[in-house]
């Protein structure tokens, strides 16, 4: 009997310690599940709602870089005058390539964010619809697609097929829709929305994403439609421009956090240029004015350091701000080089692509450094944007 007992006790206590190893493990998985779903709830509540459209200055900046270096390898093969081919032989045929891969993930990583953004905060993706600035950023991830696709290594889409024609529209459809809201509200709305009030630097966006559409259309091998859009963006340049010359009392302006965004005064000529060079097919007298105006603005903005001086105090993704215009500037002088093939022109040029260069590598890797403070650091959305 009791060896009997013995052995009874001996299985209870064996059984007894494999359901403490179970419920250590139910434990455990339970455990995982709550750091799991804790670092998501983090994530929702911090990095999501601090993300806005005005980081698509990241994935602008580099598809405009993109198109820089592409059209500088082009430049080196098409190109007879040996002046600048020291140079130019030095960037590699590949740097494209993999900046175009970069700035395509970029874009997918952002459009993700802003995706799930807009599931969990949608309430503030509506203030951001009818925020004066931050609604201007809108027609970024439009314009960033845009671009890559017109400098894609690869055929994404077979050229002149029905493919093609569904993309350019499922692309260009989004920049309507937003000139509908922003030019219609301009003189439809009230004096809370009239233009006077509401124009800022970053309104510029508008007339430079109707730009880009004008160059991809004519790209689409639709110059009428190019025609089109290009007309829109002049005419609300014209509006747009002598509106932010005069300055109204009691406008909304920026803060100055965010006064890198006056830049754009130096992208929209820039852009216009180079799409008025697209469908005429060369660098006329237009191309040229539109070349000289962004110069003169690009000088104006150098000469006042002062402008920029709090908002370099701190890294904000509002720096990206230089990167777009500044390419956009290299690329219009580059245009201009050509035409008129003059030593002093090349060098502009040279000089203006070095810098945009160096400003974006800049750029990148203070983002890269940065990144937990530009996701995570708590800020306030409209400001921000």
């Amino acid at each position: 009997m009791d060896s009997k007992l013995g052995a009874n006790n001996k299985v209870a206590d064996i059984e007894v310690v494999i359901d403490d190893d179970v419920a250590m493990s139910k434990n455990e998985q339970n455990n995982k599940k709550i750091e799991v779903v804790g670092i998501y709830d983090q994530f929702v509540s911090t990095t999501l709602a601090n993300f806005h459209a005005g980081y698509f200055r990241i994935s602008l900046g580099l598809s405009a870089q993109v198109w820089l270096w592409k059209t500088l390898v082009q430049f080196t093969k098409d190109s007879h005058d040996h002046g600048l081919h020291p140079v130019l032989m030095m960037l590699p045929s590949t740097a494209s390539t993999l900046l175009w891969s970069l700035a395509l993930v970029v874009l997918i990583t952002l459009s993700i964010l802003y995706a799930l953004r807009c599931l969990h905060h949608f309430d503030k993706v509506k203030e951001e619809y009818v925020h004066h600035i931050g609604v201007n950023y809108l027609f970024a991830p439009w314009m960033s697609c845009l671009l890559l696709l017109q400098t894609s290594p690869i055929l994404v889409v077979p050229s002149g097929t029905f493919y093609q024609q569904i993309t350019w529209w499922m692309l260009v459809a989004p920049i309507v829709l937003l000139d509908i809201k922003m030019y219609g509200q301009w003189f439809i709305k009230g004096k809370a929305r009239v233009l006077a009030k509401v124009a800022n630097p970053a309104s510029q966006l508008s007339v430079i994403a109707n730009f880009i559409a004008a160059k991809a259309s004519f790209f689409m091998g639709w110059s009428e439609i190019a025609l089109c859009f290009f007309a829109m963006g002049v005419a609300h340049y014209l509006v747009l421009f002598v509106t932010l010359y005069q300055r109204h009392p009691g406008s909304n302006g920026v803060s100055p956090k965010l006064r890198p965004v006056f830049s754009l005064f130096v992208a929209t000529p820039s852009m216009a240029s180079l799409a008025w060079s697209t469908i005429t097919g060369s660098f006329d007298i237009t191309s040229k004015m539109f070349f000289f105006l962004s110069m003169f603005l690009f000088i104006s903005l150098v000469c006042r350091p002062t402008l920029f001086k709090k908002s370099m105090r701190k890294f904000s993704v509002a720096w990206w701000s230089f990167s777009f215009p500044l390419t956009l500037l290299a690329l219009a002088s580059i245009g201009y080089a050509q035409e008129v093939k003059h030593g002093a022109a090349k060098s502009l040029a040279l000089s203006l692509s070095i810098m945009s260069m160096i400003v974006s590598l800049a750029l990148t890797l203070f983002t890269t450094l940065k990144v937990n403070n530009l996701f995570l650091t708590s800020n306030n959305n409209k400001s921000q944007s």
